[in-house]
Protein backbone atom coordinates (compact mmCIF):
# COMPACT_ATOMS: atom_id res chain seq x y z
CA UNK A 1 0.00 0.00 0.00
CA UNK A 2 1.37 3.88 -0.42
CA UNK A 3 1.36 5.13 2.57
CA UNK A 4 1.73 8.77 3.63
CA UNK A 5 3.69 9.60 6.54
CA UNK A 6 2.66 13.39 7.13
CA UNK A 7 5.48 14.67 10.21
CA UNK A 8 5.63 18.25 11.55
CA UNK A 9 8.96 19.07 13.47
CA UNK A 10 10.44 21.95 14.17
CA UNK A 11 13.95 20.80 15.13
CA UNK A 12 13.91 17.33 13.24
CA UNK A 13 13.84 15.02 16.65
CA UNK A 14 10.07 13.77 15.19
CA UNK A 15 10.30 14.27 11.74
CA UNK A 16 13.43 11.13 12.55
CA UNK A 17 10.54 9.45 14.25
CA UNK A 18 8.23 9.80 10.87
CA UNK A 19 11.47 8.56 8.52
CA UNK A 20 11.62 5.59 11.31
CA UNK A 21 8.33 4.46 10.64
CA UNK A 22 8.78 4.92 6.94
CA UNK A 23 11.42 2.53 7.04
CA UNK A 24 9.48 -0.04 8.75
CA UNK A 25 6.76 0.25 6.31
CA UNK A 26 9.12 -0.07 3.53
CA UNK A 27 10.86 -3.17 4.53
CA UNK A 28 7.11 -5.04 5.08
CA UNK A 29 6.57 -3.75 1.20
CA UNK A 30 4.81 -0.59 1.81
CA UNK A 31 5.95 2.79 0.14
CA UNK A 32 5.88 5.16 2.28
CA UNK A 33 6.76 8.56 1.79
CA UNK A 34 7.66 11.26 4.60
CA UNK A 35 6.53 14.99 3.72
CA UNK A 36 5.98 17.96 5.79
CA UNK A 37 2.09 18.76 6.09
CA UNK A 38 1.93 22.33 4.54
CA UNK A 39 3.25 20.57 0.93
CA UNK A 40 0.39 17.79 1.69
CA UNK A 41 -2.03 19.84 -1.14
CA UNK A 42 -4.50 16.08 -1.09
CA UNK A 43 -4.63 12.25 -0.01
CA UNK A 44 -4.70 11.26 -3.67
CA UNK A 45 -2.92 8.39 -4.33
CA UNK A 46 -2.40 7.37 -1.06
CA UNK A 47 -4.16 4.47 0.77
CA UNK A 48 -3.13 4.84 4.51
CA UNK A 49 -1.84 7.84 6.35
CA UNK A 50 0.42 8.86 9.34
CA UNK A 51 0.50 11.79 10.79
CA UNK A 52 2.52 12.93 13.82
CA UNK A 53 3.97 15.91 15.10
CA UNK A 54 6.42 17.71 17.82
CA UNK A 55 3.65 18.70 20.59
CA UNK A 56 4.90 21.97 22.57
CA UNK A 57 3.23 23.18 25.09
CA UNK A 58 0.61 20.09 24.85
CA UNK A 59 -0.62 21.18 21.01
CA UNK A 60 -0.15 19.69 18.27
CA UNK A 61 2.52 22.22 15.82
CA UNK A 62 -0.23 24.21 14.15
CA UNK A 63 0.69 23.25 10.22
CA UNK A 64 -0.50 19.19 11.64
CA UNK A 65 -3.55 20.69 13.44
CA UNK A 66 -4.14 22.29 9.80
CA UNK A 67 -3.60 19.77 7.57
CA UNK A 68 -6.03 17.53 9.49
CA UNK A 69 -8.85 19.92 9.44
CA UNK A 70 -8.15 20.27 6.16
CA UNK A 71 -8.44 17.30 4.50
CA UNK A 72 -10.42 16.07 7.26
CA UNK A 73 -12.90 13.95 4.23
CA UNK A 74 -10.21 12.50 2.55
CA UNK A 75 -8.24 11.23 5.88
CA UNK A 76 -11.66 9.66 7.24
CA UNK A 77 -11.41 7.78 3.43
CA UNK A 78 -8.14 5.97 4.82
CA UNK A 79 -7.11 4.01 7.61
CA UNK A 80 -4.51 6.98 9.45
CA UNK A 81 -2.12 6.85 12.49
CA UNK A 82 -0.87 9.17 14.50
CA UNK A 83 1.93 9.91 16.43
CA UNK A 84 3.23 12.76 18.81
CA UNK A 85 6.47 13.25 20.23
CA UNK A 86 7.59 15.93 23.27
CA UNK A 87 9.56 16.37 26.34
CA UNK A 88 11.33 13.43 27.51
CA UNK A 89 10.91 14.64 31.19
CA UNK A 90 7.40 13.09 31.27
CA UNK A 91 5.98 9.60 31.21
CA UNK A 92 5.68 8.51 27.15
CA UNK A 93 2.08 7.62 27.88
CA UNK A 94 1.29 10.91 28.96
CA UNK A 95 3.95 13.18 28.24
CA UNK A 96 2.14 14.07 24.87
CA UNK A 97 -1.61 14.44 25.14
CA UNK A 98 -2.46 17.28 22.76
CA UNK A 99 -5.48 19.33 24.18
CA UNK A 100 -7.06 18.66 20.63
CA UNK A 101 -5.89 14.88 20.46
CA UNK A 102 -9.25 13.62 21.47
CA UNK A 103 -11.40 15.55 18.90
CA UNK A 104 -8.96 14.79 15.64
CA UNK A 105 -9.24 11.17 16.23
CA UNK A 106 -12.86 11.51 16.26
CA UNK A 107 -12.97 13.99 13.49
CA UNK A 108 -10.70 11.69 11.05
CA UNK A 109 -11.55 8.27 12.34
CA UNK A 110 -7.96 7.39 13.31
CA UNK A 111 -7.57 4.12 14.34
CA UNK A 112 -4.87 4.77 17.26
CA UNK A 113 -2.67 7.14 18.37
CA UNK A 114 1.11 6.82 20.47
CA UNK A 115 3.00 9.15 22.40
CA UNK A 116 6.83 9.07 22.02
CA UNK A 117 9.50 10.53 23.92
CA UNK A 118 11.07 13.27 22.33
CA UNK A 119 14.70 15.44 22.11
CA UNK A 120 15.50 18.06 24.04
CA UNK A 121 18.82 19.89 22.60
CA UNK A 122 18.76 23.65 23.90
CA UNK A 123 21.18 24.56 21.38
CA UNK A 124 18.50 24.28 18.90
CA UNK A 125 15.90 26.08 20.45
CA UNK A 126 15.07 29.48 20.08
CA UNK A 127 14.93 32.29 22.77
CA UNK A 128 11.09 32.06 23.56
CA UNK A 129 11.59 28.69 23.39
CA UNK A 130 14.41 28.58 26.06
CA UNK A 131 12.44 31.06 28.14
CA UNK A 132 9.14 28.52 28.16
CA UNK A 133 11.19 25.31 29.72
CA UNK A 134 13.33 27.51 31.70
CA UNK A 135 11.08 26.98 34.60
CA UNK A 136 10.79 23.53 34.06
CA UNK A 137 12.82 19.87 34.71
CA UNK A 138 13.31 18.87 31.01
CA UNK A 139 16.08 17.14 30.90
CA UNK A 140 18.61 17.61 27.69
CA UNK A 141 19.41 14.38 25.72
CA UNK A 142 17.89 12.47 23.22
CA UNK A 143 14.83 10.52 25.03
CA UNK A 144 13.35 8.79 22.06
CA UNK A 145 12.97 5.03 21.71
CA UNK A 146 13.31 3.49 18.30
CA UNK A 147 12.66 0.59 19.58
CA UNK A 148 9.47 1.15 20.70
CA UNK A 149 8.63 3.44 17.43
CA UNK A 150 9.53 0.66 15.35
CA UNK A 151 7.62 -1.83 16.96
CA UNK A 152 4.67 0.46 16.36
CA UNK A 153 5.49 0.85 12.89
CA UNK A 154 5.92 -2.65 12.31
CA UNK A 155 2.10 -2.97 13.86
CA UNK A 156 0.80 -0.89 11.49
CA UNK A 157 2.68 -2.46 8.58
CA UNK A 158 0.77 -5.63 9.51
CA UNK A 159 -2.69 -3.76 9.79
CA UNK A 160 -2.03 -2.45 6.39
CA UNK A 161 -0.84 -6.28 4.75
CA UNK A 162 -4.33 -7.67 6.38
CA UNK A 163 -6.40 -4.76 5.07
CA UNK A 164 -4.91 -5.12 1.79
CA UNK A 165 -5.49 -9.30 1.50
CA UNK A 166 -8.62 -8.68 2.78
CA UNK A 167 -9.74 -6.39 0.09
CA UNK A 168 -8.29 -8.16 -2.79
CA UNK A 169 -10.51 -11.31 -1.40
CA UNK A 170 -13.50 -9.01 -1.14
CA UNK A 171 -12.32 -7.09 -4.37
CA UNK A 172 -13.01 -3.92 -2.48
CA UNK A 173 -11.06 -1.07 -3.76
CA UNK A 174 -8.15 1.11 -1.74
CA UNK A 175 -9.92 4.01 -0.73
CA UNK A 176 -12.59 1.49 1.06
CA UNK A 177 -11.33 1.07 4.38
CA UNK A 178 -14.30 1.68 6.22
CA UNK A 179 -16.24 -0.97 4.80
CA UNK A 180 -13.79 -3.44 6.45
Amino acid sequence: MRVLVAVASRHGATWEIGEAVARVLGRAGHEAEVVEPGAVGTLEGYDAVVLGSAVYLAHWVPVARELAARLADELRERPVWLFSSGLATQPAASANSPHELAELRERIGARGHRSFRGRLDRSLLSFAERAVIAGGRAREGDHRDFAAVEAWAAGIADELSDLERRRHAAGVGARSHAAL
